[in-house]
């Protein structure tokens, strides 16, 4: 029993680190500043997100999710069209 309590325990510290502490988000059609806000603006509202930095050269969305949290693909792709623009490459770190 205690061997199994252990080994619960064990796999439970696992999964909780296994989530992505930072995600990299290639989208395509972002030009401006504005563009910038408006996807910033969907991500601050998810609880957990903890900061997402555009970077406008390199069509390139960063970001760093909460101890333990994670967003989901569906959702990344959800802020992102809402937003105006099409993904075109999710990666985690």
């Amino acid at each position: 029993m205690k061997k199994n309590l252990l080994l619960g325990a064990a796999l439970l510290m696992m999964t909780t680190g296994a989530f992505a502490k930072e995600i990299n988000v290639k989208v395509s059609g972002m030009v401006c500043s504005m563009c910038a806000q408006g996807i910033e603006k969907k991500f601050k509202t998810d609880p957990s997100v903890k900061s997402v930095d555009v970077n406008l050269d390199n069509k390139l969305v960063k970001i760093s999710t909460h101890e333990g949290k994670d967003v989901e693909d569906t959702l990344i792709k959800k802020y992102i069209t809402e937003a105006g623009y099409n993904v075109a490459e999710i990666t985690r770190q």
